[in-house]
């Protein structure tokens, strides 16, 4: 019989889907934006474009602002009302899109 928190780390994401949630921003952001700093999307928009639950989101979210890739203007309930790329989300990206040629 499951446990509370056994069915609780059932719904955590896994290391590969957190990772993949933040590539997933990233690009989307990257590619939304035109890798314009001055420009922002929505936590609503990112979360319905990927197909992600919020908490997911909000994950991904605070994870890629501590490593200064994104900037984040916070809703209540932890939910991302505007993100936008920093200079170093674009130079990572841009850095990125070179490679792929």
């Amino acid at each position: 019989m499951p446990t509370p928190d056994m069915e609780k780390a059932a719904d955590m994401a896994t290391l590969r889907e957190r990772k993949h949630y933040r590539e997933m921003v990233l690009q989307a952001l990257y590619e939304t934006t035109e890798g314009n700093r001055l420009l922002g999307v929505t936590g609503a928009k990112l979360r319905d474009d990927l197909d992600v639950h919020e908490e997911d989101l909000a994950a991904a979210c605070t994870y890629l602002v501590g490593e200064g890739l994104i900037a984040v203007d916070w809703a209540t309930g932890n939910t991302p009302a505007m993100v936008t790329l920093t200079h170093q989300g674009i130079r990572l990206m841009e850095a990125e899109e070179e490679q792929r040629g």
